[in-house]
């Protein structure tokens, strides 16, 4: 559930949402007192952030079916991964990391990232949770979500006129990530030429960001854009294959066509499609009664198809 539209009552997105958009309603949280976060950055070396990290439980309706309540974090000033590891017996050598949605106002850590993760390590690839830093909001509750109704509202009655954001700090702090990773590839047993994202909503901009952005040795080797924006972008030399996916009734990117598909297509780089019929915007690893999902399974096909498990087909 990587980005909400409406007006806010309480902690609540009212019902003057947008159409197809989830609602939703946020309750008091807490981050799990044996999370194992790992900071990316030597402690001081970052500016402290004008409001405390704060979790809380969001829970949401999604149009067409689907109900969740997850953890989410906000106003992240101290960027970290979460290790998940597999199962050694099952280890591919393949790593990837997973970046969470939320409009850069939020993180969806439990529903996109430590879900995804979690499938992940159980099918052999270990993989780390990414909290990047995000964009201040207001520490009380209710006016966080009105803030956050405002934001989205508008961006839904944008619809395909929906553009990608770029948010530096974000950006850095993925690519500090995929080197961080990449140096302990000895710890935690992985290939370090087969470390890779996949990003949703906001972590699917912040991954692209990656791409576009990094240096060919900063880059991840290959990457999953999880309903990110559509629209077409200059695709770098040397530039990783994408597992792109969206469902076609996702209020705000599901009208803009596939332009970033054809950039990727037409540059000559592996790129693979999968946009579903129904599923929203925020659907993490598949809403039930809908193909949707089948994204994590076909994901772990196309990573194998690719040659990123090793010898795993």
């Amino acid at each position: 559930m990587a980005l909400a539209a409406g007006a806010a009552s309480g902690a609540a997105l009212s019902a003057q949402q947008a159409p197809g958009v989830p609602r939703f309603d946020l309750r008091p949280g807490a981050k799990p007192a044996n999370r194992a976060e790992i900071p990316l950055y030597p402690a001081g070396s970052l500016p402290k952030g004008a409001v405390p990290e704060s979790w809380g439980t969001m829970v949401a309706d999604i149009p067409g079916g689907g109900h969740t309540e997850q953890l989410i974090a906000r106003n992240v000033s101290v960027p970290t991964i979460t290790p998940f590891l597999p199962d050694p017996a099952r280890a591919t050598g393949a790593a990837v990391i997973v970046a969470p949605g939320g409009a850069f106002m939020s993180l969806s850590v439990q529903w996109e990232g430590d879900t995804t993760a979690r499938w992940l390590a159980d099918h052999g690839i270990a993989a780390f949770v990414l909290k990047y830093r995000l964009n201040p909001t207001p520490a009380q509750d209710g006016a966080f979500m009105a803030e956050m109704g405002r934001r989205m509202g508008e961006a839904a009655q944008a619809g395909g006129a929906v553009a990608g954001i770029a948010e530096p700090r974000a950006t850095q702090d993925a690519l500090t990530a995929l080197k961080f990773v990449r140096a302990g590839a000895a710890k935690w047993k992985i290939d370090p030429t087969r470390v890779g994202m996949i990003g949703f909503s906001a972590g699917a901009m912040t991954t692209m960001q990656a791409v576009l952005t990094g240096s060919p040795a900063e880059r991840p080797a290959f990457f999953g854009y999880v309903y990110g924006p559509m629209l077409p972008v200059a695709v770098p030399t040397g530039a990783p294959p994408m597992f792109a996916a969206l469902a076609l009734d996702d209020p705000l990117f599901g009208r803009q066509s596939f332009g970033v598909v054809d950039a990727w297509h037409k540059a000559g780089v592996p790129v693979e499609l999968h946009a579903y019929e129904r599923g929203s915007h925020g659907f993490g690893a598949g809403v039930p009664g809908t193909t949707t999902t089948l994204i994590l399974p076909e994901f772990h096909l196309w990573m194998a198809s690719n040659g990123f498990l090793g010898n795993q087909r």
